[in-house]
């Protein structure tokens, strides 16, 4: 029988210097994907669905294998082999939950709860490009398909129902919210910015974002600084021009690694009495401070550090995590419905199975008996066929039900067990139900192509999307 496992790092269990290691491009994950379907000396050894999720903050490998622990071994041992570490110390980090519990993982991620930053957003586009790039390659089937396309479902379905995306939970969102906030509209405002690191250039991008013109102040890493200027529109000056920048702008954001202030009371002083009552805003997100704290008893100046966001930023991560609950009912209200397809697709071989070799024995014994109704008009024929059939569905539809209400290991022993019982072709000549096509008991197709699962806990209906299907539209 084919399982879902997941095994994998993240930041909650390993550090930065490990999950470096073991971190993918695009083209790294497929090519060690393939490799994964292509390990092992037999068809059990090996996965026959594939699909690896790297971020900064986690390496994740989802596959399908008919001999789980053989599948396991052979991931933890690549990754090791990556790593270049003993699999016996990597396995202290690893994570290697199975079937449902691998899928609620994964909509864990897809929701942004296992995110660093719980609700960011971005691992929802990430999720979504690494399926692609492994269905593109043809390394997915339709478990992973239906396993991907119920994930991305439920990382919308959770930012759409709860509040756990909508508060700004970065630094350089709030300062640009509070900017916003403060003075209005930011289209045109002249902005300094002192600082080209990754805090300078998330504040550049959210600022433009807004239409704010931005000027950037460097004097080391002049390439860098022309490169944003570039990307967001903006100017270079050097150090020595500050003053005359200090005396145009709206908004001065510093976020330099600089250990001595480089904005100063006296210095601001003078640049103030030049501006003619024209308010300027002052935002240090440099740690050690880049502007000097006197500068806020100015007249005209409002001062803003990493102290006064920090504290936004603290309650706005109190709204998210009090979403949590909510978004993580949510995932188990889906996580059902993915078990309900999960034990369908499961048994959906030996059911069918099943019937057709009933049906083989209904044609059988009608074809046997032919000769016997010479008199019987073709009416009378067309009768005796249906009662035929109706005794046998009657008598199937009780063992069917019940063989796709088992679960674990008395599902696999009993499957096993009615498969020698009636002689049925092995389960593992079977495929899995398409995970666009709506082939279980009681579903039907979606207008995108998608699948129609009934919930067992409600009796509602919740459709999972193709991708495929929204692409082709």
């Amino acid at each position: 029988m084919n399982e879902l496992l997941a095994l994998g790092i993240s930041h909650k269990t390993a550090d930065v210097a490990l999950r470096e290691r073991l971190a993918f491009s695009e083209a790294g994950a497929i090519e060690f994907a393939r490799s994964l379907m292509d390990a092992g000396d037999s068809p059990t050894g090996a996965a026959s669905e594939v699909v690896v999720i790297s971020t900064c903050n986690r390496t994740e490998v989802y596959q399908v294998a008919t001999d789980a622990v053989r599948a396991e071994s052979d991931v933890l041992s690549m990754l090791a082999q990556r790593a270049g570490i003993r699999p016996t110390e990597l396995a202290a980090a690893i994570y290697s939950p199975r079937n449902c519990d691998a899928a609620r993982q994964l909509f864990r991620v897809t929701a942004g709860l296992e995110s660093m930053v719980i609700g960011e957003a971005e691992i929802q586009g990430q999720v979504r490009r690494a399926y692609e790039a492994a269905q593109a390659q043809g390394l997915t089937g339709p478990l992973i398909d239906r396993l991907c396309t119920a994930a991305l479902a439920t990382g919308k379905l959770v930012r759409s129902q709860t509040a756990i995306g909508h508060s700004r939970v970065s630094v350089s969102s709030v300062a640009v919210d509070l900017a916003s906030r403060l003075l209005g509209t930011l289209k045109d405002r002249h902005v300094v910015i002192l600082g080209t690191g990754e805090t300078g250039e998330l504040t550049a991008q959210a600022l433009a974002n807004q239409g704010a013109r931005t000027v950037f102040v460097a004097n080391r890493r002049a390439d860098r600084a022309r490169s944003l200027a570039e990307r967001f529109d903006g100017e270079v000056t050097g150090l020595d021009h500050l003053p005359d920048q200090l005396a145009l702008a709206d908004i001065v954001v510093c976020a330099t690694s600089s250990p001595h202030h480089i904005v100063g009371a006296q210095e601001l002083d003078v640049v103030m009495e030049s501006r003619r009552d024209r308010p300027l805003l002052l935002i240090d997100l440099a740690v050690p401070r880049d502007i000097d704290p006197h500068c806020r008893e100015l007249d005209g100046v409002t001062l803003y550090d990493m102290d006064g966001l920090q504290e936004t930023v603290a309650r706005n991560l109190d709204t998210r995590a009090a979403e949590v609950p909510q978004a993580e009912a949510i995932i188990e209200q889906e996580i059902r419905r993915f078990a309900r397809w999960l034990g369908e697709a499961d048994t959906m071989p030996t059911v069918s199975a099943l019937r057709e070799h009933a049906s083989a024995v209904v044609e059988q014994v009608l074809a046997e008996n032919a000769d016997r109704w010479e008199s019987a008009s073709e009416r009378d024929i067309a009768r005796i066929e249906a009662i035929a059939r109706a005794v046998t569905n009657r008598l199937l539809h009780e063992p069917t039900d019940r063989l796709r209400n088992l679960s674990g290991a008395r599902r696999h022993a009993t499957l096993e067990l009615v498969r020698e019982l009636f002689d049925l072709p092995d389960a593992g000549d079977d495929q899995l139900p398409d995970a666009q096509t709506p082939a279980l008991s009681g579903t039907s197709g979606a207008p995108d192509g998608g699948v129609v699962l009934a919930d067992p806990s409600d009796g509602r209906l919740a459709t999972v999307h193709s991708l495929q299907a929204r692409r082709r539209r």
